[in-house]
């Protein structure tokens, strides 16, 4: 029911902006729509009430009634976009001669013809909110429920990152993941040679992928290669071998996913590469048999104590995985009440010592109603933690009042739903909708954050009054909030500490896909559903899975595409099966960048992609696409476009026309031609990967994009002209945040004395060539010039004594990664150095920068990060320098 509520407020919004922006209504149109107004806010506030309440607590009529009003929000919401785009595109300058006037004259004409059908449709729908209104009495007094709580700007909890940090070190799995580690490495004293498989079988939610991945993560070293693949409940069998490649040898096989080899090749490729080697391979979540047979078919049965490690939920797949080869079946247990309570209060207290005395008997019982399921504890304790504070001992009383029975042995998987349903009843009205939108991901996809966040952005998610906040920063709250909450889990953190991937947990894309189909806020059809004869509901969101090439092409009814706003798809097939474009007429979000390559396909066909007048989405990222059309520019409020490793060479001229582009995401090796007049789209707000060489023009255009945050840029030849350009244009950039140059030229030392660094730079990388060294450290390097500098990477031919010191005391930085090739004289580290460090490398040192006095580098015991130092130079250690090594060590810890 919140979905009902989070599609009210667009309407409302937009229907006071067309109050505000269209004077000249007639008084008519203009009561009607502000009697609109007063019905709606008063809806949306019942709405709100009655999405805090799971679907089975309420009553037919009033799921019913809130469905209904979901729509007709959406279609009124259309209604309004529409018109507002008409009255735009009737404003223009005053036409001089009188062909042009003519012509003015009759598309003005066009243009109120348009307005007035646009009206019709919001006064047809004010009808329809008015007879709908006569029943919000009784149900105001009928259900009398609590209004829902807010949140707003969230950064992710360091106990969330500490449960993620390192799979070995999770609560409760050290122990039996050093049992299996014996029974698989035959460390038992067995000369078993021949291959053996392992399968950990158990319900979701027990900690199945945690325990193999700690397993796997221990042990892989002394394998000649390794693999850990999650396959999942419907499997692209084609992407399953070829990640199990990837995973064996990442540089061999790093294109063979843009390769088109069907099932038996890429299986005989498997086999055929393990033939003399010893490897270990995790396939992660098998579902049928008929899955592991495939696989199976893949594995070399050498004997080389080559093992396989599987997992899944059902015990007849566990024992079909072991009718080939030796091996044996883990049953996971649920955690030890001891194992449980450390687990719950280190998510919540990051310590077990530091539970209040009065909320211990609380929390004792509430680990009881979770049953030793790590998921379920996890997403109960992120309940009792708002903003970084523990909530109050009445709220853990509701909570566990709210659990009903708690968590049975016999029936988990339904008792885990109604956990997670908690969780998301619980979410703050803004972020529902944000959740919800994370079912349009297959399962085990790794979802890129700020993507991600984009795409919320199209959607109008995030919504901000205030005019100096930035909606992206907004959407990292929200990401944080949903991360502190372990409604998503981390796949990837950088070095720096942020999360730059995340993943879903089957048991959460369960609960979330259930409540969008229940909600039709995404519909996800397979292969079967989207070739169905029937197909003509109408969808808001459209996600395709696993659509086969083979099957003959389906010509969807235009009304089931007409009113999506979000159309996505994940399979291996492409251009030959695609709905034309000119199906949608209000989409706001198109992905095409999951889709392999075919042989014999032209790529992808973007005609009528102008027409998609609402587009503000258009992800492109490794699909099979050569060119943009030249209607493009016709795109007047797309804000991110993501060509990354697709096949475009050039961008039309008309792409300059995009006044509202805010993100662009090219490709460095592509050699992307930009057109001129970049300078035109002011509201550039990042600009990823532009070759300078193949466009010189941008270097000069760039001083007039100052919205600029986020910016990475490359040179591959010499031009000193183009180097002192691009200084001065880098001067303009005050809003610049992340700052990357790919050269191998010596541009290096127009910065050093040249460039003043932006006031909020958080990320430095210069270039990482023979070239890409400072003479000596430069002197804008410092605490007073960058105050919010967290990540820095330089290199430095003559490194001074006190230069770490001065690099030490950049008050917020969190990675450093130092190249010297010189140290001249002994090093100065005071106690006082590195007071944010996570991760610092250090490269070409003969002498050791890393005897840091005790008391610097507090941060590192904060969230375990790590001292690395990179002696390239140096053959060996000598004792005495690895004593003093270890001794710094013990001091940090």
């Amino acid at each position: 029911m919140e979905v009902a509520a989070g599609a009210m407020g667009p309407v409302i919004r937009k229907l006071g902006e067309l109050l505000v922006r269209e004077c000249s209504l007639k008084k008519r149109v203009k009561t009607g729509v502000q009697s609109l107004l007063t019905e709606l806010e008063l809806m949306h506030a019942v709405l709100r009430k009655v999405g805090e309440v799971p679907p089975d607590q309420l009553e037919e009529p009033v799921r019913i009634w809130a469905g209904k009003v979901r729509d007709l929000s959406c279609d009124m919401e259309d209604a309004v976009d529409d018109f507002l785009v008409r009255v735009d595109e009737g404003s223009s300058s005053k036409p001089t001669d009188m062909r042009s006037r003519v012509k003015k004259f009759l598309k003005k004409t066009t243009t109120l013809f348009g307005k007035g059908k646009a009206l019709h449709q919001i006064c047809h729908a004010i009808k329809e909110a008015q007879d709908l209104a006569k029943d919000l009495a009784d149900l105001r007094n009928k259900y009398k429920l609590d209004m829902c709580s807010t949140s707003n700007g969230a950064t992710i909890d360091p106990r969330v990152l500490a449960l993620h940090k390192h799979v070995g070190e999770l609560v409760g799995i050290e122990r039996t993941r050093d049992e299996l580690v014996k029974t698989i490495i035959c460390e038992d004293g067995s000369s078993e040679e021949q291959l053996r498989t392992r399968s950990i079988v158990g319900v979701g939610g027990l900690g199945k992928t945690t325990l193999t991945k700690a397993v796997y993560e221990k042990i892989k070293g002394q394998f000649d290669c390794a693999a850990f693949v999650p396959v999942g409940q419907n499997p692209d069998m084609r992407k399953v071998f070829k990640d199990v490649l990837y995973g064996l040898d990442e540089e061999k096989f790093k294109d063979i996913h843009n390769t088109t080899r069907c099932e038996k090749l890429l299986i005989e490729q498997i086999s055929k590469f393990l033939v003399d080697k010893r490897y270990l391979i995790v396939i992660d979540d098998i579902w049928e048999k008929d899955i592991w047979k495939y696989i199976d078919c893949a594995l070399y049965k050498n004997e080389l104590q080559s093992r396989v490690i599987t997992t899944t939920r059902n015990v007849s797949v566990s024992e079909a995985c072991l009718s080939s080869t030796n091996g044996t079946i883990h049953r996971m247990k649920p955690l030890s009440d001891e194992d449980s309570q450390i687990l719950f209060h280190r998510r919540i207290f990051q310590s077990k010592e530091k539970c209040p005395e009065n909320l211990k008997l609380v929390s004792r019982d509430i680990l009881k109603k979770c049953g030793g399921v790590p998921l379920a504890i996890i997403t109960i304790a992120s309940l009792l933690v708002s903003n970084q504070q523990v909530k109050p001992n009445h709220e853990w009383m509701d909570v566990y009042n709210s659990m009903g029975r708690g968590v049975t042995q016999s029936d988990i998987a339904k008792d885990m739903k109604r956990i997670l349903s908690l969780s998301y009843y619980d979410l703050p009205s803004h972020l529902k909708p944000c959740l919800l939108y994370l079912s349009i991901f297959p399962e085990d996809f790794e979802i890129q954050r700020d993507l991600l966040i984009w795409r919320w952005l199209a959607e109008g998610f995030i919504q901000c009054d205030k005019e100096e906040t930035r909606l992206f920063e907004i959407g990292e709250s929200y990401f944080n909030e949903l991360m502190n909450r372990s409604l998503i889990q981390p796949a990837k953190i950088n070095e720096e500490g942020t999360v730059v991937t995340c993943r879903i947990h089957d048991m959460v894309l369960d609960l979330i896909c259930s409540l969008s189909s229940e909600e039709n806020f995404i519909s996800i059809l397979d292969n079967d559903e989207w070739y169905a004869p029937n197909l003509y509901r109408k969808f808001r969101r459209l996600s395709l899975h696993n659509i086969k090439a083979n099957v003959q092409n389906h010509q969807s009814d235009s009304t089931s595409l007409s009113k999506v706003r979000t159309f996505a798809f994940f399979s291996r097939v492409t251009c030959d099966w695609l709905p034309s474009l000119s199906s949608f007429q209000f989409l706001r979000v198109l992905d095409l960048g999951n889709c392999g390559r075919r042989e014999r396909c032209s790529g992808i066909n973007l005609k009528y992609v102008g027409s998609l007048i609402h587009l503000r989405y258009l992800g492109l990222r490794n699909a099979d696409v050569h060119e943009l059309p030249i209607d493009i520019g016709k795109l007047k409020f797309l804000q991110t476009l993501d060509i990354h490793g697709s096949g475009i060479k050039e961008l039309p001229a008309s792409f300059v026309q995009l006044r509202n582009l805010i993100c662009l995401y090219a490709y460095m090796h592509s050699g992307l031609r930009l057109p001129k007049g970049m300078g035109n789209l002011t509201c550039l707000e990042v600009l990823e990967e532009v070759n300078v060489i193949s466009s010189p023009h941008i270097v000069k255009e760039l001083s007039h994009l100052t919205e600029l945050r986020t910016l990475s840029v490359g040179f591959t030849e010499q031009d000193e002209d183009l180097f002192s350009i691009l200084i001065k244009s880098l001067g303009n950039l005050q809003k610049l945040q992340n700052l990357s140059i790919w050269s191998n030229c010596r541009l290096i030392d127009h910065m050093r004395e040249g460039w003043v660094p932006p006031p909020h730079l958080r990320s430095f990388e210069p270039p990482l060539s023979r070239y890409g060294f400072f003479l000596t450290l430069p002197k804008w390097v410092n605490s007073t010039s960058l105050p919010h500098l967290s990540s820095l990477l330089i290199l430095v031919e003559e490194l001074q004594g006190d230069d770490i010191q001065i690099i030490g005391m950049l008050p917020s930085l969190r990675f450093l990664q130092l190249f010297a090739y010189d140290v001249m004289g002994p090093l100065v580290v005071r106690a006082d150095a590195f007071p944010s460090a996570r991760c610092c490398k250090f490269d070409g040192f003969l002498t050791a920068p890393c005897l840091f006095p005790a008391g610097a580098m507090q941060g590192f015991s904060a969230l375990s990060s790590r001292y690395v130092c990179s002696l390239s130079r140096v053959v060996r250690l000598t004792a005495a320098w690895a004593t003093s090594l270890l001794s710094s060590m013990s001091m940090l810890n």
